[in-house]
């Protein structure tokens, strides 16, 4: 027994000790602890309890040259619900359930009230306090979510949960937005202006303390260590938000007319540089709808085709190797070059012509002969010609993307054969983009001197410019100043007497170039199905503010030719910046141009309508087209009064603009819409762009402006 007891006790003095030991080596480390590990310690409880946040700053606006905003930052939020907050009886929940469905399905109108009865009811049952009811929403969507039944307790009570953030927006949508450009926020890549600015636009972020507080949030401390942010810059462009939708919504209908595959437009001011509109469209095939989706005038270089004529006449004037007074004969009008035969659309004439009417009419044969002949010994003269155009090189524009041309040289023997020169004259075997062609004929316009395309005229911080960009000069005289008169001489007779006569009825002078460009297919070569139509010039001729180009790609409707498929573009923009834009009616215009008595109509009316109005001036209208209900009267070149009747696509909205308002609303309800009224006078505008598909019953507001 007393060996038991002696056991007993020496187990319990082993655990006393253990105790002790344990305890001492509890006192150490809290000795420990408080000695050298104290103020570590409390640093990392003051990082888990105080933190540092940033403080987003607010992307700057981009803005058309008018202060219209392009492209802006607006707040959104991200919407959840504590769907299984304590403070919601189960009661008030349920009694509450069917208003607050029918509330989320009205205002965020994503999902029926059933569906958002169900996901609720289910989200209560599995206790969810972190419910994603919708994103982007923006405040008005947010203020109408605070009124519903629950959610209008409030944050705590009412278990409403607002995450802000804040999206891109375009106002004006898809008015020149791959100019403007946009953000990939996922990947942060920024293109068009949005990105070529992106330093200016992006501002600083602010830095601020707060500390956690009991139920999780967090809450600002205002202390020194807070850093307000800066936000970004605006950036002033100098789009014209009228003439771009003008622009636009031309180029939107003649690429439906003529079943076009894309096409683009330019507008640039002459002297500056600065693009005042530039359009881009692209044939979806899956909505059969046009969308700006790609920057073609800035990205695709192309074949130029004839507009590049220009180019080769400035190298023979240069080299005094023609006068424009030199007699041709190109007989039928075909030539062969080596191993292929080139070939004029129609022969002119019996063949006899002068190098002006070459220009005019376009000889395909006539140019590339003189070219031929005068550089056959030494083809790299007319090469270096064209690089001291800089037209093998890059305009280097602001706007990532532009496409490079090319220009190949005899140097590049695996390129180069017996017909690169004759066909490089008349625009093939070289490539272009539309805009760097654009930028060759401003030069012309603008005596000589070549600038660089400008998209940015400044940039402001509130109403302060603290930036602006001057005009870039590339080029100081691109050839004499007597090439230069004579090239403008050649390029206002292409409007007179050649190939793109149908636009000498203008109260201003224009002065430009057709061009038709075959498409090559790779190594079949080229076809004679697809083509590229252009025309390129400026106005007025006699003192040019304005320079544009139209571009479209293989139009199927029938018409292939630059004076019928896009100099039809280039005159209505022409038209609307005439009538809009100051400085430019000091240009001379043809007095035959000037309706020889006849009084104007420049829209489209009613044929009825038209026939009475004009013989109440004692004046009998043709009555060319007695069977179309819409006819436009024109002034043709022999100084007579034609009838062209004017064709409604079926099934597309027409273009009412420039119409009286009678005839306006007489065809948007013939065609199912609902059109509303502001103003007095003609028709402006319309809200629903011409050539889209109707949609019966849309609601389209005309403004009307005294014209």
């Amino acid at each position: 027994m007393k060996d038991s007891g002696n056991s007993i006790l020496w187990r319990v003095y082993l655990l006393y000790a253990l105790i002790l030991i344990w305890g001492l080596i509890i006192i150490g480390r809290i000795a420990y602890i408080q000695l050298y590990l104290k103020d570590d310690l409390v640093s990392r409880a003051e990082q888990q309890e105080i933190r540092m946040f940033n403080i987003e700053s607010m992307r700057g606006n981009i803005l058309a040259y008018d202060g219209s905003l392009l492209s802006t930052t607006v707040p959104v939020f991200e919407v959840r619900m504590d769907v299984a907050s304590p403070y919601v009886s189960d009661q008030e929940f349920y009694t509450s359930l069917d208003s607050l469905s029918k509330g989320l399905a009205s205002t965020l109108d994503r999902k029926t009230a059933n569906s958002y009865k169900d996901l609720l009811t289910k989200a209560r049952q599995q206790g969810n306090r972190y419910l994603l009811l919708s994103r982007n929403l923006s405040y008005s969507q947010v203020k109408a979510l605070q009124k519903l039944p629950i959610l209008r307790l409030g944050k705590y009570r009412g278990g409403l949960i607002l995450i802000p953030g804040h999206k891109r927006e375009r106002p004006y949508k898809e008015l020149a937005q791959r100019t403007i450009g946009y953000e990939n926020q996922q990947e942060k890549i920024f293109v068009g202006i949005e990105g070529a600015y992106h330093e200016y636009l992006k501002g600083t972020d602010g830095k601020q303390v707060k500390r956690r507080i009991n139920n999780g949030d967090w809450k600002p401390l205002f202390d020194e260590n807070t850093v307000e942010p800066r936000n970004g810059n605006d950036v002033v462009t100098s789009i014209d938000v009228n003439i771009q939708d003008v622009a636009q919504n031309a180029l939107r209908k003649n690429l439906y007319e003529n079943q076009a595959e894309q096409g683009c437009a330019i507008l640039m001011e002459v002297e500056t540089g600065y693009v005042v509109a530039i359009a881009n469209l692209n044939l979806d095939k899956k909505t059969g709808t046009y969308k700006e989706s790609y920057n073609f005038a800035i990205a695709e270089s192309v074949e130029p085709g004839s507009t590049f004529k220009l180019a080769s006449m400035l190298a023979l004037l240069e080299d005094g190797k023609v006068k424009t007074t030199d007699e041709l004969n190109i007989g039928n009008g075909q030539i062969r070059f080596h191993s292929k035969t080139m070939r004029d659309v129609y022969p002119i004439r019996d063949g006899h012509i002068t190098v002006q009417e070459a220009f005019e009419k376009s000889s395909n044969v006539a140019i590339a002969s003189m070219v031929y002949n005068a550089y056959k010994e030494q083809p790299e003269k007319y090469v270096e010609h064209m690089q001291a155009l800089s037209l093998d090189k890059v305009l280097g524009i602001d706007i990532q993307g532009e496409g490079k041309p090319y220009i190949k040289h005899p140097r590049d023997k695996q390129h180069w054969y017996g017909t690169s020169l004759p066909w490089m004259a008349i625009g093939y075997e070289v490539k272009m983009t539309p805009l760097q062609m654009l930028t060759l004929y401003n030069a012309v316009a603008n005596n000589g001197k070549m600038v660089k395309p400008l998209f940015v005229k400044e940039i402001r911080q509130g109403n302060i410019v603290i930036e602006h960009f001057e005009p870039v000069v590339l080029n100081k005289a691109i050839a004499s100043p007597a090439t230069i008169a004579t090239l403008r001489n050649l390029l206002e007779g292409v409007v007179e007497n050649g190939t793109a006569r149908s636009l000498r009825n203008s109260p201003f002078k224009i002065a430009g170039k057709t061009g038709t460009a075959q498409i090559a297919s790779g190594k079949k070569g080229y076809n004679k199905e697809n083509y590229n139509a252009s025309f390129v010039g400026y106005f007025p001729a006699s003192n040019p503010k304005y320079s544009c180009i139209v571009f479209i790609s293989n139009p199927a409707a029938g018409k292939i030719y630059g004076g019928a498929v896009a100099a039809p573009v280039f005159k209505e923009i022409a038209d609307k910046v005439y009538a809009s834009r100051p400085g430019i009616h000091d240009g001379v215009a043809n007095p035959d141009q000037l309706a020889n008595g006849f009084p104007r109509m420049e829209s489209t009316c009613n044929s009825d309508d038209m026939h009475k109005l004009y013989g109440m001036f004692g004046i009998q209208l043709p009555n060319s087209s007695p069977n179309s209900q819409w006819i436009r009267p024109i002034v043709t070149s022999h100084k007579t009064l034609e009838c062209v009747p004017v064709q409604m696509a079926q099934g597309l909205i027409p273009d009412v603009i420039g119409m009286n308002v009678r005839d306006a609303v007489y065809l948007l309800e013939d065609a199912g819409l609902h059109p509303t009224i502001q103003g007095k006078g003609k028709v402006a505008a319309q809200s629903l762009q011409a050539g889209e598909p109707i949609i019966k019953g849309s609601r389209i507001e005309l403004k009307l402006m005294n014209l």
